[in-house]
């Protein structure tokens, strides 16, 4: 007798990375308030059990602690949820370090660690998911980079340089996939105030009394921003006025204003 194949069942869902907190955790909240079930990754064990239990439960909200910045954890993380049955067709990746500081005084393992965090987890992520959105023709990924991609931050400095190859990269990479269907969005915040202020150092410099964007907020424009395929998104108008006029100023005078904003107390 003949048999039709049956599809094997699979639980499409978003990938949102650094979760247990800040605009991760917004993003996941934002996403299951638009009916999209999610998958959390952080380090933090307790407190995405307790982000997936207020957000209805491993259905709608699968936590998965890891440490993504471990050689080899998103091809771990990817064959998890392949066995799992989970399509990913939204991949967030929010995950990121920074500290603040003299560049010479960082600690190489410091250094070493935001690269891997914020530059190797994203590359790797998307290598893990990317083929199967292109294999179905539907998927985005959202790259959190930062307003510090613009310009050089002195006192910031890896941190910064880190966002800007987000940036580039997500701008490349969106033009490789023009016409699959799969779409790619650079989001850009300013200030946001989350944890990160309290464990980069910056919420001792000056630019920590620059105007401020709820995580929320970042979370919904970006969302929206992705149903219009819009690439580079700046949430706030102080911010997009801002890169605007930096394209009018010399290079010289954006890093040392942004030095001024970084540098930490004597």
């Amino acid at each position: 007798m003949y048999h039709l194949p049956v599809e094997p069942y699979v639980d499409r869902r978003a990938l949102v990375s650094g979760a247990s907190s800040g605009i991760g955790e917004a993003f996941a909240r934002s996403l299951v308030r638009r009916g999209q079930s999610v998958v959390i990754v952080a380090r933090r064990a307790e407190r995405l059990t307790q982000l997936s239990q207020e957000l209805g439960g491993e259905q709608r909200a699968l936590a998965i602690p890891m440490d993504l910045a471990q050689q080899g954890a998103a091809a771990r993380l990817f064959e998890q949820l392949t066995g799992r049955g989970i399509a990913v067709d939204l991949l967030v990746n929010n995950a990121g370090i920074g500290t603040t500081g003299r560049y010479v005084l960082e600690p190489p393992q410091t250094t070493a660690g935001i690269l891997a965090l914020n530059v190797g987890t994203a590359l790797e992520l998307a290598r893990a998911f990317l083929p199967g959105m292109l294999e179905r023709r539907r998927g985005a990924v959202i790259n959190v980079c930062s307003m510090s991609a613009f310009q050089p931050v002195p006192f910031l400095a890896t941190y910064a340089a880190s966002k800007a190859f987000l940036l580039s990269w997500s701008e490349s990479l969106a033009e490789e996939l023009r016409g699959t269907g799969v779409f790619v969005q650079a989001l850009c915040p300013g200030l946001v105030p989350t944890e990160f202020q309290h464990r980069a150092g910056t919420d001792t410099v000056a630019f920590n009394a620059a105007p401020k964007m709820a995580a929320e907020l970042v979370a919904e424009a970006s969302l929206r921003a992705l149903e219009t395929r819009a690439l580079v998104v700046i949430p706030a108008w102080r911010d997009r006025l801002t890169v605007q006029l930096q394209r009018f100023l010399p290079r010289v005078l954006v890093r040392r204003v942004a030095g001024a904003l970084f540098r930490p107390p004597a």
